[in-house]
């Protein structure tokens, strides 16, 4: 069973960040068991695979179990924790960027903007179409939809334009709906 920030007192969310400054194994097991759900959420819709969700995920904990020590107890431990998986993210997605461009968008993803959506869409389908997605896209999307992102912010992280920050979020949505669209004619 997942536990969740709100589930635990402050006090003991501060004994625990505390065994981890001290690098006691037990408060590591027990931060990792309480966050590693939703962290894992978060890094399956960055990723493309199972797998590469897998690593982000160790990844990020491996990154806050070093610093750690520099949460400065400004917002919430949860919050801090997500802005570091989305680093690793983003810095998986610039070392695998070199590698794979984007694609120009094909005509068979284009719909109708007014077509409407289906609400029997569960989170699983959501993170496997969104995984689907070419890597540039999948950034932008999660970053702007997900996360809450400017486009200017974006582009920053991302060193790409305005503008293509805008394109590939709007291309990446069109994608999004073909499939969506092709997925609920199945399941009819």
């Amino acid at each position: 069973m997942e536990i969740k920030e709100s589930d635990i007192s402050k006090a003991e969310l501060q004994r625990l960040i505390n065994g981890c400054i001290a690098r006691d194994r037990g408060s590591q097991k027990e931060l990792y068991s309480l966050y590693s759900g939703t962290l894992f959420t978060l890094c399956l819709r960055y990723a493309k695979s199972r797998e590469e969700a897998e690593e982000i995920l160790q990844d990020g904990f491996v990154r806050v179990f070093l610093h750690i020590h520099q949460f400065k107890h400004a917002g919430s431990f949860e919050g801090w924790m997500r802005r570091i998986f989305i680093n690793c993210s983003l810095q998986r997605f610039r070392e695998n960027e070199r590698r794979c461009r984007v694609l120009p968008l094909m005509e068979e993803y284009q719909m109708p903007a007014d077509m409407a959506m289906s609400n029997r869409i569960f989170e699983k389908d959501l993170i496997r179409v969104i995984q689907s997605l070419p890597p540039a896209y999948r950034m932008v999307f999660n970053l702007y939809v997900m996360e809450g992102f400017k486009h200017r912010e974006i582009a920053v992280l991302l060193n790409i334009s305005v503008g293509t920050s805008k394109s590939n979020l709007f291309d990446a949505r069109n994608i999004l709906k073909g499939y969506l669209m092709r997925e609920l004619k199945i399941a009819k």
